[in-house]
């Protein structure tokens, strides 16, 4: 009972220790959430729409809008044996009228519906003639949910949201998947004396029995200007997300040491304080391992308690839309999060464990009572 009666003895120092760990552990799940927000609507409608292998022109670098697929390299791609099936992909970046306010939106044209389209929807159903649109989930208190009408300016072309979907937005913002009839159309009402546009894209599904990285391959060695990806390496590619990824696991990574050090270095200092105590304590039998054990209980304790107080915290606010970033409760990484910070607070606290193990219990008798 000694960890439990100390506990109850020094409630407001160990009640700070709760609400600063508590605060770490709210901000590193605020943080976990951030990062995959941010991302998933960034990259959202590359990662989870329909085509296994999306081709870009090497011009492009990676970015949809910026590729443009020629006929001579739309005929180079369709000649490489082990296609099953194709298609194009178009993408533009449009002044939209939604919910009473103009948004920048991404529209996506898409001409073959089995690649290209969300690959599930929330609600409602895909594109199946001029006009029609499939919008994200996220940002249907924007004017983009399930029966709402957005005009395209300048041209007043008017799209009807019949189907939405999770996780299908692009470069974090408002997203609409059309026919690529409709997106030529909202091209060409940007601009009147325009031609019509070039697919941005070729979309390609890999024929019977063809591995897609065997595929792959093959197409990349179609031709110098082409640029084939499997559609995950497509949204990990994309200019800009290894770059956050990198920044954010340099926060984790301080995170990760800063728990260890405010854990370890609070236990030692209460092991000095306690120094004469704990020297009395070995003096009159108490083993060496009761007192770890203690020390240990504490620990928890303090670290589960402190998880709690982060939880409380993150859970309301993971529910919540930041700016064009749609947050959500991320289980995975609550769980490891958990595993990993009993792990270093407990590993910290065994330079306390070691000060408690080293007390000799003859110094009580002898009047050294310094750890």
């Amino acid at each position: 009972m000694l960890a439990v009666r100390e506990l109850r003895r020094a409630r407001v120092r160990f009640g700070l220790l709760v609400a600063a760990l508590g605060l770490l552990v709210f901000l590193i799940l605020f943080q976990a959430s951030l990062q995959n927000g941010l991302l998933t609507s960034f990259v959202g409608a590359i990662r989870n729409q329909s085509a296994p292998v999306l081709v870009y022109s090497v011009d492009g670098q990676r970015v949809i809008q910026a590729s443009v697929i020629t006929p001579e390299l739309d005929a180079a791609v369709r000649s490489v044996e082990g296609i099953g099936d194709t298609g194009w992909i178009g993408q533009g970046t449009f002044t939209v009228a939604a919910g009473g306010q103009r948004h920048d939106a991404s529209i996506v044209g898409v001409d073959n519906p089995a690649l290209g389209y969300p690959r599930s929807l929330s609600a409602g159903r895909l594109p199946s003639g001029l006009g029609e649109a499939v919008a994200s989930d996220a940002d249907g208190d924007l004017g983009f949910a399930l029966g709402d009408t957005v005009v395209v300016e300048p041209g007043g072309l008017v799209l009807t949201i019949v189907g939405v979907g999770r996780d299908i937005q692009l470069n974090a913002g408002p997203t609409l998947f059309t026919d690529f009839s409709t997106y030529s159309e909202a091209v060409l009402s940007n601009n009147p004396d325009g031609m019509a546009p070039l697919p941005n894209l070729v979309a390609i599904a890999p024929g019977p029995g063809m591995d897609e990285a065997d595929l792959i391959r093959r197409i990349n060695e179609a031709s110098p200007d082409l640029d084939a990806l499997g559609r995950s390496q497509a949204a990990d590619l994309t200019p800009g997300v290894a770059q956050v990824r990198q920044s954010f696991r340099v926060i984790f990574l301080l995170y990760g040491l800063v728990i260890p050090c405010v854990t370890g270095l609070f236990f030692l200092i209460i092991t000095f304080q306690k120094a004469a105590a704990l020297t009395l304590l070995r003096a009159v039998g108490a083993p060496a391992g009761r007192l770890v054990g203690a020390l240990a209980t504490q620990t928890i304790t303090i670290l589960g308690a402190a998880f709690v107080v982060g939880l409380a915290l993150y859970t309301p606010l993971s529910q919540q839309r930041l700016g064009s970033i749609p947050l959500r409760f991320e289980t995975g990484a609550v769980v490891v999060w958990l595993v990993l910070l009993f792990t270093l607070g407990l590993l910290s606290s065994l330079l306390a464990a070691r000060r408690v193990l080293a007390i000799d219990p003859i110094a009580a008798t002898t009047g050294r009572g310094d750890l």
